[in-house]
């Protein structure tokens, strides 16, 4: 219900995007691309009072720079920065850019003052905080500072990217600088966006997947162990044995294992403190081993797999593999299964049916040429 400035908004929108950890995701770029890129479009769009088209045409270059950031920064750069956040920025410039109309020399000044701003530091995921949300709505705000200021003449480091002291070389131990103009002709990066069914880490999906086939197949009451395996950064980001708190339940391998294996289909309170403390999750949670396997790390990040093996109290040993995720290109979510995503987060936000209703109707409607107003209004 507030009722704030075009950056502002972006900044409380971008945040409350990834509480949930329901955010869409770029598996080569390793970026959550919409709830840094959207609330600044939507927001620089209502300020301009732009078209369907031209929002819609921002988002599309907003995530395109996004994740083509996010392609080039290289593993290393993951390992210690959010790269939803310091990818993000530019993908934020870059679609409030393309509604404010920017030329290509006004463009690169604001990508070079969005550069210049890129932060957002992964102890936040070691911690019980609120960074992580954070991270995403500065992205979101500062690009689309950045993008305002370059339509004023106010101009940026225009080799932000590959200069002897920016942002490659600065945050970027193993760039990619090839990847980021990689096959400009091949089709939009937002075709190869995934969307995640479960609330928790991304690379606990493939595990999750693989443990609700598993669920159908054994008696949890006979489990003497499990093993999870993964690829190489699962287990570097989501390997929480013991963890204390809902954000550490969600990057917990360990977890997602018990918690999918003794209830099913994780929904929202799967991950809350309830379950974090629960003594049968608990109990299981403690017999999860976590291990790589280089053959998943070998496809990883363009495809995230995961294994689940099962001990049996007999000593027979059950197992599931999955290659991909639920919710990637090559197993996508249907448009019935997103529309009832939104509901679910919309129910869990405090939006009646009615109201929800109205709102996808008002997002789909964009397509079409459906008023910005309608959608802006509602979610107010």
């Amino acid at each position: 219900g507030l009722s704030l400035d075009a950056r502002d908004a972006a900044l409380v929108n971008g945040s409350v995007g990834n509480i949930l950890e329901m955010d869409d995701f770029h598996r080569a770029a390793i970026v959550h691309p919409g709830p840094v890129v959207i609330p600044a479009a939507l927001a620089q769009a209502e300020a301009l009072g732009s078209s369907a088209n031209d929002l819609l045409d921002a988002i599309v270059r907003g995530m395109e720079a996004m994740i083509r950031v996010g392609r080039s920064v290289g593993p290393a750069h993951y390992r210690v920065f959010h790269t939803t956040a310091t990818c993000g920025v530019f993908g934020a410039a870059a679609a409030a850019g393309s509604l404010l109309g920017l030329d290509p020399q006004r463009m690169a000044d604001a990508l070079g003052n969005a550069g210049t701003q890129a932060a957002g530091l992964w102890q936040c995921r070691l911690e019980d905080t609120m960074s992580k949300q954070l991270h995403n709505g500065r992205a979101a705000q500062s690009g689309m500072l950045a993008a305002q200021l370059a339509r004023h003449g106010f101009t940026g480091a225009h080799q932000i990217l590959e200069g002897p002291l920016g942002f490659w070389a600065g945050l970027c131990a193993d760039a990619r600088p090839d990847a980021l103009i990689d096959k400009p002709d091949a089709p939009w990066q937002i075709h190869d966006c995934s969307f995640k069914p479960w609330p928790a880490c991304r690379h606990t999906h493939p595990l999750i997947d693989a443990a609700l086939a598993l669920r159908e197949r054994i008696d949890i009451g006979r489990i003497r162990s499990t093993r999870a395996i993964g690829y190489r950064d699962a287990v570097l980001m989501c390997n929480q044995p013991d963890p204390v708190n809902p954000v550490q339940a969600k990057f917990s391998l360990q977890h997602a294992a018990a918690v999918v294996l003794l209830r099913g289909k994780p929904r929202l309170d799967d991950f809350d403190m309830g379950a974090v403390r629960s003594p049968d999750v608990a109990t299981l949670r403690a017999r999860v081993e976590v291990a790589e396997d280089p053959a998943l790390s070998a496809r990883y990040p363009d495809h995230f797999g995961a294994e689940l093996q099962v001990m049996l109290d007999d000593g027979s040993t059950l197992h599931e593999r999955r290659l991909d995720a639920l919710g990637d290109t090559e197993f996508p979510l249907s448009r019935e299964q997103l529309l009832d995503k939104a509901h679910m987060l919309m129910d869990a936000a405090g939006y009646s049916r009615a109201h929800a209703d109205k709102l996808v109707a008002a997002c789909l409607a964009l397509a079409e040429g459906g008023a910005v107003n309608a959608v802006t209004h509602l979610i107010q």
